[in-house]
């Protein structure tokens, strides 16, 4: 089935959403797939992508049949308005949010915080029942999470590092996995994972000395991430949901560790008590909460589920 919903309302709507959550993959700690659970689109977004995985498939197998009939039930207007709102994000943020993080670490940290704390009160609801499974996953993906960034002080790469490419193909291939991977899960930016697998400034070299094999090989490795995990996902939402909610809720938990305003913000994992600014922070920190489930509250009453797919 396709997308109906083509009026200009419904793609004004669309491109504010992925405009949302293009600023979301720009901050350390947070991703795109954080602001879809809040806008409620989240399922629809992954069952889009899973019938794209889909079509691939049927295209390599030379189900021309299946191909066709699955690209047709692929919500494209839907998924594209998406993508150009998240590219004009991209494309109109970065630098402003890389100055404002810059200038203010400590007080946008704290906005970001709240916005995610709203976030995980949003997918506390989503929970059908909170039993000890759901909770014992929750504290388990969140202390394994919050461990592991602490592996690393640093969010952002060493200003003067060298961007060139040293690794192999295949590591970028798996790397391109990885990565697009966290992009599509609440709480943690693909960005970030480059960082802590210090292939950032691989991926930067490989971009900057048009270095096409790699990056083609980057590319193949998002393209078969995204079509194993998004399928992966997919099956577990429609059979594991209270657990998949659990988890997600436990990534964010563990995420907030990127997000705690002090000492710098979100380019560092070290944790300290609070200091000068504390009020500021605190406030916004409240108001990104606020935003968030009055957000959330308005996309329920849009009622955006989108239809379903043939499996």
């Amino acid at each position: 089935m396709s997308d109906t919903r083509t009026s200009p309302t419904g793609h004004a709507l669309q491109l504010v959403r992925g405009f949302a959550m293009g600023a979301a993959d720009i901050v350390p700690g947070v991703s795109g797939g954080t602001v879809a659970l809040v806008l409620g689109i989240y399922d629809r977004l992954i069952r889009n992508i899973r019938n794209g995985a889909r079509c691939l498939k049927q295209l390599l197998t030379g189900d021309i049949n299946g191909f066709t009939q699955t690209l047709r039930g692929i919500e494209w207007v839907w998924l594209v308005t998406l993508l150009a709102g998240i590219l004009i994000a991209v494309a109109a943020l970065s630098s402003v949010l890389e100055t404002l993080l810059n200038d203010h670490p400590v007080v946008m940290a704290g906005l970001f915080f709240g916005l995610v704390v709203g976030t995980i009160w949003i997918a506390f609801n989503l929970l059908d029942r909170v039993d000890a499974v759901a909770v014992g996953i929750i504290a388990g993906v969140a202390i394994v999470l919050f461990f592991l960034l602490g592996l690393r002080e640093d969010t952002e790469v060493a200003e003067g590092a060298a961007e060139v490419v040293t690794q192999p193909f295949w590591i970028f291939f798996l790397v391109g996995a990885l990565a697009i991977c966290a992009m599509i899960l609440p709480g943690i930016s693909g960005s970030f994972i480059l960082v802590m697998l210090g292939m950032y400034t691989e991926v930067l070299g490989a971009v900057n000395d048009r270095d096409i094999v790699t990056l083609v090989v980057f590319v193949l490795g998002c393209v078969t991430g995204l079509a194993l995990f998004s399928t992966l996902l997919n099956w577990l939402l429609d059979n594991y949901r209270n657990w998949v909610i659990a988890a997600m809720i436990g990534l964010m938990l563990g995420s907030m560790r990127v997000l705690w305003p002090w000492p710098k913000g979100t380019f560092t994992t070290r944790l300290e008590a609070p200091s000068d600014p504390v009020v500021l922070p605190i406030v916004l920190a409240l108001a990104g909460a606020a935003v968030v489930i009055v957000v959330e509250r308005v996309s329920n009453r849009v009622g955006d589920a989108g239809p379903s797919f043939p499996d």
